[in-house]
């Protein structure tokens, strides 16, 4: 995979749930991202599950905007359009570094089915089912 520092999201601070554009390949994207204390997510320290349908969606987000055509422009923007089998088998603390790999399953024109999953210290903490659709 390649590696990238810029990550093309058309979300702004504070709704940011990537640091780092790991790499965008062959349908997987991987993004870093380390939860701060003030992220508008975290409760008591927490980082909740919209917090992590939000880091997986905005995973997927950064593999578009990774994209030769799109890499300069602005990105499109997209919404969540469904969520299926969503498991979270544990909840990130303020200050623990997300790894986060989404899969593109199905493409039909600006409709994405993909697979997210988040993971700290190498275990699966969660995953899902996304419906993405871009706005162009």
């Amino acid at each position: 995979m390649a590696s990238f520092e810029k990550i093309n999201i058309p979300q702004k601070p504070p709704m940011v749930m990537v640091d780092k554009l790991v790499g965008a390949h062959e349908g997987i994207v991987e993004t870093t991202f380390l939860i701060r204390k003030e992220n508008v997510f975290c409760d008591n320290g927490i980082f909740t599950e919209a917090g992590l349908v939000e880091n997986m969606a905005q995973t997927a987000a950064a593999g578009v905007g990774s994209k030769p055509d799109l890499s300069e422009k602005e990105p499109p923007v997209g919404f969540i359009g469904g969520i299926r089998n969503l498991k979270i088998l544990h909840y990130p603390s303020a200050g623990d570094e997300l790894f986060t790999r989404v899969t593109i399953e199905h493409e039909v024109f600006d409709a994405s089915v993909v697979k997210g999953e988040v993971f700290l210290h190498d275990d699966l903490i969660a995953s899902c089912q996304l419906k993405i659709f871009l706005i162009r």
